[in-house]
């Protein structure tokens, strides 16, 4: 065959393939987008100002697996079943690792230096490779004592004073991620100045998330107005000072030989290698302490609220506890391959009331195609928690609290089954780890010490949860009944043991 020939033949396959894209191309454009409800013409739909994954869960029923909204200009493509999440979220990862542009939240409150909002590009990769490094599963397992020590104290923190369960989750949550962010050994409280002033870093956050808070990501003209966004540049600054100083305290500490390990001490030591810079090292370590200690604290709170209101799913865990474990020593992460039911206890608790309940938007940066429906370049993308939790198809009877659904006919937890917790694709929450740790012990330790139940005057409302991007229950009470002797507790639960 001659050269032209040759030629001629990969001409002819090229300009082939560039008609075939194209065509593809051009079919998909002219594919419609997810039905949706109606909205106004020009301006669109109106979003739910208040509990929107509800509502949306509410239009999946109504409209299907994928559905779409438009405000102005903006394309919105909400996400409600499970099958639908894996085909999009999942497979379609490296097209939806983009965040939306947020001007008021992450622009502005963040300074462009939070991890949550950043969009795709390289600052998000180097980021994420240094959070990959300090948070991995290898590198979880060496916080299991900070989390067992922990987890003893909210043992003692119940006994002492049951009324304030809610409180103690959150003081065992903040002292862990205090203890791995930044070494310390502190707060033994709650209402520690340090843990106060993060938390208020984290309600400016809820509080500029709301819907219509900030029109200024729909209508960026906005921003140029005088004095428009001058309170979350006021957070901001507040919010930088506070990492700074967190973070200047473990730099002064390593100088003077007296640092433990931690997170923050990690990232001071491969700086350089990770290419960040010191208010990127700062702001890493706080907006880890900030997120985890939130979710974690309000994970714990749900897990006891399942087990007061279905002690059966309780019970059934307490007679794995008492046959594996027994009464004389305390469960540890040693147990957990031989605790099948502590962890679908807990993996139950994270879709039964998932701690982000709509999830945190993403956007797509190519055209994809989804059963002949168009999720076009530039659309917002939301995995929303709450509908694929009570997706009927893969978790039947989706109300019902039903650890047993984790349980394979082996008695093993199920392997084939996932609930997406920790978001979708490339943007899965890097702390996954840590977390899942720190709910398995405080599960496996409070059901092995306590039967837990409603007070029958006092009914819980297992729905009454606040309209934040972490939720967080609404105070209840509950009634600990001890399982095993007091005595044998506290000393099994005292320091040093």
């Amino acid at each position: 065959m001659s050269m032209t020939i040759i030629i001629a033949c990969t001409l002819i396959i090229i300009l082939a393939s560039v008609w075939i894209v194209q065509q593809r191309y051009q079919a998909a454009r002219w594919l419609p987008l997810p039905p949706g409800p109606p909205g106004r013409w020009l301006l669109g739909n109106t979003m739910p100002k208040s509990y929107a994954p509800i509502q949306f869960a509410r239009w999946t029923e109504q409209f299907g697996p994928v559905f779409s909204l438009r405000q102005g200009h903006r394309i919105f493509v909400v996400i409600g079943r499970h099958q639908a999440a894996m085909d999009i979220m999942e497979k379609e990862g490296a097209n939806l690792a983009d965040r939306p542009r947020s001007i008021a939240v992450h622009e502005t409150l963040s300074g462009g230096l939070g991890v949550l909002l950043q969009g795709s590009g390289e600052r998000l990769r180097r980021v994420r490779r240094a959070l990959h490094a300090g948070l991995q599963s290898k590198v979880a397992e060496t916080y299991e004592p900070i989390q067992t020590r922990h987890a003893k104290n909210l043992i003692l923190d119940i006994l002492n004073d049951p009324k304030n369960h809610q409180g103690h989750a959150m003081r065992y949550s903040a002292s862990v991620v205090m203890s791995f962010t930044y070494g310390k050994l502190t707060p033994t409280s709650y209402t520690d100045p340090e843990v106060v002033a993060v938390n208020e870093t984290l309600a400016h956050f809820s509080q500029a998330m709301k819907p219509g808070a900030y029109l200024v990501d729909t209508y960026p003209i906005l921003r140029f107005i005088p004095g428009y966004l001058s309170q979350l540049k006021v957070w901001h600054k507040e919010e930088r000072a506070l990492y700074d100083r967190q973070l200047d305290a473990v730099r002064t500490q390593m100088r003077e030989g007296t640092s433990s390990p931690s997170f923050a001490r990690f990232m001071l030591e491969h700086q350089k290698q990770y290419q960040l810079g010191d208010e990127e090292v700062a702001y890493l370590a706080g907006v880890i302490f900030g997120a985890a200690s939130d979710t974690t604290a309000s994970a714990i709170t749900m897990m006891m609220m399942a087990a007061a209101t279905h002690t059966d799913a309780q019970a059934r865990v307490q007679e794995e506890l008492d046959n594996i474990v027994g009464r004389t020593r305390l469960p540890t992460f040693d147990d957990q391959e031989m605790l099948p039911q502590v962890t679908a206890f807990m993996l139950e608790s994270f879709r039964w009331r998932p701690v982000t309940l709509g999830g945190f938007a993403h956007r797509a940066t190519k055209d994809i195609i989804w059963n002949n429906y168009l999720i076009p370049a530039g659309a917002t993308v939301i995995g929303n928690h709450w509908a694929i939790a009570n997706d009927p198809e893969v978790f039947p009877e989706p109300h019902r609290f039903n650890p047993q659904r984790w349980i394979d006919d082996a008695g093993r937890v199920r392997s084939d089954l996932k609930f997406f917790t920790f978001g979708f694709g490339r943007r899965v929450c890097p702390g996954q780890h840590v977390a899942n740790r720190s709910v398995f012990i405080t599960t496996a330790l409070i059901l092995w010490a306590f039967r837990l139940s409603e007070n029958p005057a006092a009914k819980i409302d297992t729905l009454a949860f606040s309209d934040t991007p972490t939720i967080h229950a609404a105070p209840f009470e509950l009634c600990f009944a001890k399982r095993i002797d007091e005595n044998v507790v506290r000393e099994l639960c005292a320091p040093g043991k």
